[in-house]
């Protein structure tokens, strides 16, 4: 297929790009800048020079192209914020840049729509042992913070559904870990702090196989579906970031909650009051794709499998 795809140079992007052109994909990737461009033709992808958020300039920018299908990737997480709000870089793509990308996907021809989501998104709270399937309720609110990212999760996945002129699906991603992530294991890279005792526990997935879940959903996902990519095995997050740090040669940076909640209270109900787990049966079933990558560098304990 021919994918125009937006978030390219990201952290899955750049899996993901190579993962495409792998497969036999020809991918117009988005690029904002010169260096950004060079970026993507390094990866073998035929950049395309728009800002997703400039509406008159990404269909100015596509006018004449022809795609199958358009990836939408953009996100803004290179750092914990302190404060989140409507206007977060993050939630504008999930809300503006995503009408923006429909129009192009029309504008292209494009029939099938992915658009990057979280599982996180049934809800920033402790739900126990509970395991959670996209049957689920979701985009669901519980009076903190992380409100403002539901409700940036809420509109993407819902403009897709609802776009008529193209099968949209919805990929619920686990909190990446892997290169350009806040958990990178390479060596230099800076640690992102947890909680001194460790955290919740929250479903991962590594953003190489979250690329080859992408190409899956692209190539056998059926429209107006969402799908949970995640490990089988949940971990929290000091185990997640002692791996990290183990890989990278370094030490994890542990705080206690308290000051963590005083410094990024974000960080505070994610890595403290969350607790999630995700069962990704149906991407297994539907798109016969599984994860080899683990965060906590384990294979599922026997009780997280389901």
């Amino acid at each position: 297929m021919r994918v125009l795809l937006a978030g390219a140079t990201g952290a899955i992007g750049r899996p993901l790009t190579s993962a495409l052109t792998a497969a036999g994909h020809h991918v117009l990737a988005l690029s904002r800048s010169d260096a950004a461009a060079a970026a993507v033709r390094a990866l073998g992808a035929e950049p395309v020079r728009a800002d997703a958020l400039d509406r008159t300039q990404l269909l100015r920018a596509v006018e004449g192209l022809r795609a199958d299908a358009v990836i939408h990737q953009l996100t803004s997480l290179k750092t914990p914020r302190r404060t989140l709000d409507a206007n977060d870089p993050s939630n504008l793509l999930r809300t503006r840049g995503t009408a923006h990308l429909l129009q192009a996907a029309k504008a292209v021809g494009a029939s099938r729509f992915l658009t990057q989501s979280m599982v996180l998104g049934h809800g920033y709270a402790d739900h126990g042992t509970r395991t959670f399937t996209e049957a689920d309720d979701f985009a669901v609110k519980h009076g903190n913070v992380a409100d403002f990212i539901i409700d940036g999760l809420r509109s993407t996945e819902e403009q897709v559904f609802t776009a008529g002129h193209l099968e949209g699906i919805a990929l619920r991603y686990g909190v990446f870990h892997g290169p350009g992530t806040w958990f990178d294991p390479t060596p230099g890279s800076r640690p992102t702090p947890v909680p001194r005792d460790g955290g919740g526990t929250v479903p991962w997935i590594h953003v190489t196989d979250a690329a080859a879940a992408t190409v899956a959903a692209l190539e056998r996902g059926r429209g107006g579906e969402a799908y949970n990519i995640v490990e089988e095995g949940p971990a929290n997050w000091g185990e997640v970031a002692a791996a990290t740090a183990a890989a990278r040669g370094g030490r994890p940076l542990r705080l206690p909650t308290w000051l963590l909640r005083r410094t990024v209270p974000y960080l505070g109900v994610l890595m403290a009051d969350t607790t999630l787990r995700a069962s990704h049966a149906k991407a297994r079933a539907e798109l016969d794709w599984e994860p080899v990558q683990y965060a906590a560098g384990r294979r599922a304990r026997p009780a997280d499998t389901t």
